[in-house]
């Protein structure tokens, strides 16, 4: 496949701008539990372990996919997988406002995760598609700013609406969103190239999974997409909130608060990333250096956050939360790392991987404070050891990550491009 020609401006901002509401509300969706996690356990007598399973049903979803995605991204085209599975996303939350047992809830959300699976993939694919390696970057970045903002948006603004609508009327709101974000996607995003074309020139889905699988960028950044960046949605997008009220002892009111801290040091964070992405490719800054001078810095706080005997408090994840985004880059590396023609199985492909770490990990803490609570530990404790278990996967994957890799055939590892690389239009 030959490269597309670059997006006029005026048309890249109303495409970014169609993606990023369509993003905003997927992370709003996949964040919103953890606010309303205190009005679950109340109102369903939920255990940690099924809190756990509700949170991660949407990933479980999300992930299943994945796979099918990346093919359908490349041989159909972004805009008319997304505009699809956004209508499914509408229908899951209709099903999740009508449900009426932890199993309709659990089937809901995954129909949910099912939906909004394309939300960033499709826009990735579009980005590669259409801007160049300096402009996917920044888009990459602000894209997640927009995803930081709807998980602002989870937190006090959920907990304000919550007396008026209920957690079942939120999502009939939502319903409504996402069908306003398919009409902005209708009418500015360009269509996709004709189906033949797409067909004539990409290789075969078996062929394509087994290139990426075996790509040395691929297979150096799994465990720290699985360990490190699943762990860092699975709490940020449910077990921050429990922390805060069972192990600081907070109230509801004050755990949203304490959200609403973290998300938006996060959108900070991102719009940071967004706005220095240039300058670092102009200085040949590579993803594989950034993340590794970065990433120790997660892994010393969560260290602290485990072994400190006052609780941590919203600021402390704030910060450890924001350390982790130096693992945000190896997403658009991966997708750089491989031709046009494979970039949506290359990126849906991380993507399983990160978001299958999401639910395992979201579920699997769950799990493990409930196992160390039935062996007679205190909840604070519980918490603390299930992390510190978290905390050695994350510091084997790290340690995967930097260890030597054999090249492969299969392409040459990622990097940030080149200041040699036109500067974007968008």
């Amino acid at each position: 496949m030959t490269d597309a020609p670059l997006a006029p401006r005026a048309v890249a901002v109303r495409i970014f701008l169609a993606f990023a509401c369509g993003y905003f509300l997927s992370a709003l969706l996949r964040a919103v539990t953890a606010t309303l996690a205190p009005t679950f356990s109340r109102e369903l007598g939920l255990s940690p372990s099924d809190l756990g399973l509700l949170a991660g049903a949407y990933f479980l979803g999300f992930s299943l996919l994945q796979l099918p995605l990346g093919s359908a991204l490349d041989r159909l085209g972004p805009k008319r997988v997304l505009m699809f599975l956004l209508g499914v996303a509408v229908l899951g939350c209709a099903a999740f406002a009508l449900a009426q047992s932890l199993a309709g809830l659990i089937l809901a959300r995954a129909l949910i995760g099912m939906g909004v699976a394309a939300c960033l993939m499709a826009p990735l694919t579009s980005f590669r598609l259409r801007f160049d390696a300096a402009a996917q970057l920044r888009a990459n970045s602000w894209m997640l700013m927009s995803g930081s903002l709807g998980m602002v948006a989870s937190t006090l603004p959920v907990q304000w609406l919550l007396p008026v609508t209920g957690w079942r009327g939120l999502f009939w709101v939502m319903a409504v969103g996402l069908l306003l974000v398919i009409v902005l996607t209708l009418c500015w995003v360009p269509a996709d190239a004709p189906r033949a074309a797409r067909r004539s020139d990409t290789p075969s889905p078996s062929a394509g999974y087994a290139t990426v699988a075996r790509h040395p960028e691929f297979v150096r950044s799994v465990p720290i997409g699985f360990f490190i960046y699943g762990g860092l949605i699975a709490v940020q997008s449910l077990w921050a909130g429990p922390w805060l009220t069972q192990v600081a002892g907070w109230t509801a009111q004050a755990s949203a608060g304490g959200l609403f801290v973290v998300n938006v040091a996060m959108l900070l964070a991102f719009m940071a990333w967004g706005a220095a992405m240039p300058r670092l490719v102009s200085r040949g800054i590579g993803a594989r250096r950034l993340m590794t001078w970065g990433l120790p810095l997660p892994l010393m706080l969560m260290g602290w956050i485990v072994l400190d005997p006052q609780p941590a408090g919203a600021v402390m994840w704030a910060l450890w939360c924001v350390s982790c985004t130096f693992v945000s880059v190896s997403q658009p590396a991966v997708g750089q790392a491989f031709p046009q023609a494979l970039a949506g199985r290359a990126l849906s492909a991380f993507n399983l991987v990160i978001f299958s770490g999401v639910f395992c990990i979201q579920w699997g803490i769950g799990l493990g404070i409930d196992a160390f609570v039935a062996l007679g530990w205190s909840v604070s404790q519980s918490f603390r050891a299930t992390f510190a278990v978290h905390l050695a996967c994350c510091i084997a994957a790290y340690l995967w990550f930097i260890a030597p890799h054999r090249p492969s055939g299969a392409g040459h590892a990622a990097s940030l491009p080149s200041a040699n690389n036109p500067s974007s239009k968008a």
